[in-house]
C-alpha cells in the first residue's frame, strides 16, 4: 500500500522513489513487524489471560513444564497480524507470489487457531480431529500447489484463468519449463524435471509437510519461532536472488521473475519471529500455539518451493526435520514392537529433557544447530 503512495508522490517529488528499492523495503517491513509485535505483544497476553486462554500441559511430559500450565497459548496471532500487515504495507500489490505465501500463511493459520479455540476455550482435549486437520491442509496446500505450477510456468503479468487456457489450448503438455525443475543443491547444471503433476505433489508435500514439522518442534520456550525466522531470512536471500536476473544468471540459478518480491514477506517474518521471541523466551509469556507454528511452516515451504529450494529447506531447517522423524520413528516402532520406545519421549527435544539436558540448554543448542545448518544452507548460493 505505502509502495504505491511512495510511487504516486515520486511523480512530483523523485526522492520518494528511493521506496521502489527492494532492499530498502525488506528491511522496513521487517522494522514494521517489530515493532507491530514489541507494541501489541502486551495488550495481546493481557486479552489473553482475560479470556484464560492458557495452555494445558502434557501430564507425561517432563515435571519441569507443569509450572507453564496455564500460560497464555495462541499469540500466533500476533505474529500473523505483523506479518500481514507489514507485509501489505510494503509489498507490491500486484505481485502474486506475496499472496499465495499470504494465503497459505493465513489459511494455516485458521486451521491452528480453529484446533488452539476448541482445545482451550470449549475445553475439548483432542481440538481439530487428525482427519479435519489434514483435510483443511489438503485443501489450501492443493489450491497452492495448483496455482504455483502455472504461476511459475507462465509469463509474470499472464492472470491465473489466462494460464489455465493457455495449458488446454497447448494440448494439456505434461512438462513445465527449466526455471520450474527440482534444483539438487552443491551442484551447478544438475537439476530434475518435475512435469506438472510431480511439481503438484512435490510442492504439497512441502508446504503441509513444513507446516506440520514446525508444529511439532513447536514444545519449548522459543524452540521454534528462531529457527523459523532465521531459516525464512535465508529464504529471502535466495528470493533475491532469483529475482534479478543478473544474479541469477551468475550463480547458476534460475531466473523466476517476480520472485525477489518475496524478501518482503520473508524480512516481515524475521521480524515478528524477533518480537514473539521477546516474550516467548524462557520463561515464555506466551505460546505461539497451533495459530502460529502452522502459519509458519506453510510460509517457509511455499516461499522454498516458489524460490526451488526445496532441498536446502530440509538442510537449513533440519532441526524441523529431525523433529518431525523423531516423532514417525517412535509411533512405527511402538507398533510394532508392541509398546517400546527408541526415544524416552518424543519428539525428541523432550527426549533430550528426559536426559538431563535443561529446557534452556536444548533450546539454546538447538538454535546453534539450526544457525549451522542455514550457513551451510546458504553456501549452496556459491558453491555449486
Amino acid at each position: 500500500m505505502l509502495l504505491e503512495f511512495f510511487r504516486w508522490m515520486g511523480q512530483e517529488y523523485p526522492e520518494f522513489l528511493v521506496f521502489n528499492y527492494l532492499s530498502l523495503r525488506a528491511v522496513l517491513a521487517a522494522l514494521t513487524a517489530l515493532f507491530v509485535g514489541f507494541f501489541a505483544g502486551p495488550a495481546t497476553i493481557r486479552y489473553l489471560r482475560r479470556m484464560k486462554m492458557g495452555q494445558a500441559v502434557r501430564t507425561d511430559g517432563p515435571k519441569t513444564h507443569y509450572v507453564k500450565d496455564g500460560t497464555p497459548t495462541m499469540g500466533g496471532v500476533l505474529i500473523l497480524i505483523a506479518i500481514a500487515l507489514s507485509t501489505l504495507l510494503w509489498m507490491d500489490l500486484s505481485n502474486r507470489y506475496v499472496w499465495v505465501v499470504l494465503f497459505v500463511t493465513l489459511g494455516f493459520g485458521w486451521i491452528g487457531w480453529v484446533d488452539d479455540y476448541r482445545k482451550v476455550v470449549r475445553h475439548d482435549p483432542k481440538g481439530m480431529s487428525a482427519k479435519e486437520k489434514f483435510g483443511w491442509q489438503t485443501l489450501i496446500g492443493l489450491v497452492a500447489s495448483v496455482y504455483l505450477a502455472f504461476a511459475i510456468s507462465m509469463p509474470a503479468n499472464m492472470s491465473v484463468w489466462e494460464m489455465v487456457i493457455s495449458w488446454v489450448q497447448s494440448g494439456f503438455p505434461m512438462q513445465l519449463p527449466s526455471h520450474a525443475d527440482l534444483i539438487i543443491p552443491f551442484f551447478k547444471h544438475f537439476a530434475y524435471p518435475l512435469g506438472i503433476f510431480g511439481f503438484i505433489a512435490l510442492t504439497f508435500i512441502v508446504i503441509v509437510g513444513t507446516s506440520n514439522a514446525v508444529n511439532l518442534t513447536d514444545g519449548l520456550d522459543g524452540l521454534a519461532i528462531l529457527p523459523a525466522a532465521m531459516v525464512g531470512s535465508a529464504l529471502g536471500i535466495f528470493a533475491y536472488v532469483e529475482g534479478r536476473v543478473d544474479f541469477a544468471h551468475y550463480l547458476f540459478f534460475p531466473y523466476i521473475p517476480g520472485a525477489g518480491e518475496l524478501v518482503v514477506i520473508c524480512a516481515a517474518l524475521a521480524g515478528a519471529g524477533l518480537a514473539f521471541l521477546w516474550f516467548n523466551a524462557h520463561p515464555a509469556q506466551v505460546f505461539m500455539g497451533d495459530v502460529g507454528a502452522l502459519a509458519l511452516g506453510g510460509a517457509l515451504g511455499t516461499v522454498a518451493v516458489i524460490t526451488r529450494q526445496e532441498f536446502v529447506l530440509a538442510i537449513m531447517g533440519g532441526v524441523f526435520v529431525v523433529e518431525t522423524l523423531s516423532v514417525m520413528i517412535q509411533t512405527v516402532y511402538f507398533r510394532l514392537s508392541g509398546g517400546k520406545r527408541i526415544f524416552l519421549m518424543a519428539p525428541i527435544h523432550h527426549h533430550f529433557e528426559l536426559k538431563g539436558w535443561k529446557e534452556t540448554q536444548v533450546v539454546t543448542r538447538f538454535w546453534i544447530i539450526t544457525f549451522i545448518l542455514v550457513l551451510i544452507g546458504l553456501s549452496t548460493l556459491k558453491i555449486r
